[in-house]
């Protein structure tokens, strides 16, 4: 049986309401446990470049005036 087939009888509000309100009950926890992740993700990674953007700025500041040092590498 295809989809069509069983959603050919149907009303419309039985289509585009209560299935998509059965899956959100269904999956909502997974939804929102992938959701969450992601997001969280998403903050690890800002944060990580916000840190990295700061120690080059520090060192770049702090070692920019001695321009002696930049040979010693």
């Amino acid at each position: 049986m295809a989809v069509k087939e069983i959603f050919a009888g149907l009303p419309w509000w039985v289509k585009w309401v209560a299935v998509p309100v059965i899956l959100l009950v269904v999956f909502g926890g997974l939804i929102g446990s992938v959701v969450g992740f992601l997001i969280g993700l998403l903050f690890k990674i800002l944060l990580a470049v916000a840190l990295i953007a700061g120690v080059v700025y520090l060192v770049r500041r702090f070692t920019g005036s001695s321009s002696s040092s930049r040979g010693e590498w």
